[in-house]
């Protein structure tokens, strides 16, 4: 039996639509294939990102932030649209009705670590948590880490279901073609690669650091940041060999991942880390944190480090590049691990999810 499930999209109406606005958009495309039928809604234009004609719905007035102060303050207006239950994939919460609610909260990091965001979207997160222990049917995330989060702020662990994201596959692709775009971009040689939105909590000042220090002894090698730039200050990130490059099509950061030494992901604090991922089912040879979902996604499949740690970020890269048989190793570990971490199944996991709760089985 088919369902209609409203998703609010809003995400991809944002300057950096983020982790959050591909998870939408993979919703989006894969769950029409388990008899979901998605209707996306958000107060703005359709945006590009939803294909294959997935409805959509601008939902007008109020539009962009005092949207979300009005459902957040005032729980008004509510979603009126068509649908057996309403999914917000974030913390910005529409008012709850009759129907079904269900919350993606995807991590609590404005709690763990304050100085990594700014104070007002501290307190747009805060308000929105505390309408999902209030209001939420059903809260989903990402991994057991942030599962474990929201058990720690006393949220209800029965109304808790983990539905892991996912990462694009990586499909067969001609040598000469990933080489033509890696160097299209101007890279020659040797390359450390790190993924994300360039804010302070990516903490990418210590990856440049452990960077300047590993160009003494590896003084062809270079760094690519790839990701759009987000807020705050980070440092200066402009150093020889540092090439900043923002935001790529997808097929420029997939031949990237194939060519790189490594992915270093040093953030110090995810939900769960699309970039690792992705790096892992590439065969790319991955460095992550310890102590949030970081570690949690790469398993025995990568390497860990502790955040904020230069000389142990420089230790760790420089393993893998001068152990041959390491950086194999690592390659060969990656794509069985995620295998499983499509965005197919999670949509396949949603569509359940879906249906147990209409079905009143949550």
């Amino acid at each position: 039996m088919s369902i209609r499930v409203a998703i609010h999209a809003g995400q991809l109406l944002q300057k950096v639509p983020g982790g959050i606005g591909r998870y939408v958009a993979a919703l989006l495309r894969e769950l029409p294939a388990h008899d979901v039928e998605p209707i996306a809604f958000g107060a703005g234009h359709r945006p590009a990102e939803i294909v294959n004609n997935a409805a959509w719905q601008d939902i007008g007035w109020p539009r962009d932030g005092l949207r979300y102060e009005a459902w957040h303050r005032l729980r008004f207006p509510s979603v009126r649209i068509d649908a057996d239950l309403i999914h917000a994939p974030s913390l910005a919460v529409p008012p709850k009705d009759s129907r079904p609610l269900i919350v993606t909260v995807h991590d609590v990091s404005w709690l763990r670590h304050p100085q990594s965001t700014t104070e007002r979207g501290a307190k747009f997160h805060q308000r929105g948590l505390e309408l999902t222990f209030r209001d939420a049917d059903l809260v989903l995330c990402p991994s057991e880490f942030t599962r474990d989060e929201l058990l720690a702020e006393g949220y209800d662990g029965t109304r808790i279901r983990i539905a892991r994201l996912g990462c694009d596959p990586a499909p067969p692709a001609d040598d000469d073609v990933i080489d033509a775009a890696v160097t299209s971009l101007g890279i020659e040689g040797r390359f450390l690669l790190t993924v994300g939105t360039v804010e302070p909590r990516k903490r990418l000042n210590i990856l440049v650091e452990a960077f300047n220090s590993l160009r003494r002894s590896h003084p062809d090698l270079q760094l690519v940041i790839v990701g759009p730039t987000g807020w705050g200050k980070i440092g200066r990130l402009d150093h020889p060999g540092v090439m900043q490059l923002g935001r790529l099509p997808w097929r420029d950061v997939d031949a990237l991942y194939r060519r790189a030494q490594l992915c270093c992901i040093p953030s110090v604090y995810e939900g769960f880390g699309l970039p690792a991922a992705e790096a892992l089912a590439r065969g790319c040879p991955t460095i992550v944190t310890r102590g949030n979902a970081l570690e949690e996604v790469v398993g025995d499949a990568g390497i860990l480090i502790d955040s904020d740690d230069v000389l142990g970020t420089h230790d760790a890269i420089e393993r893998v590049l001068e152990d041959a048989r390491l950086r194999s190793d690592l390659a060969r570990r990656g794509p069985p691990r995620m295998a499983s971490m499509s965005w197919a199944n999670t949509a396949r996991e949603h569509a359940a999810i879906y249906r147990d709760l209409i079905s009143g089985r949550s």
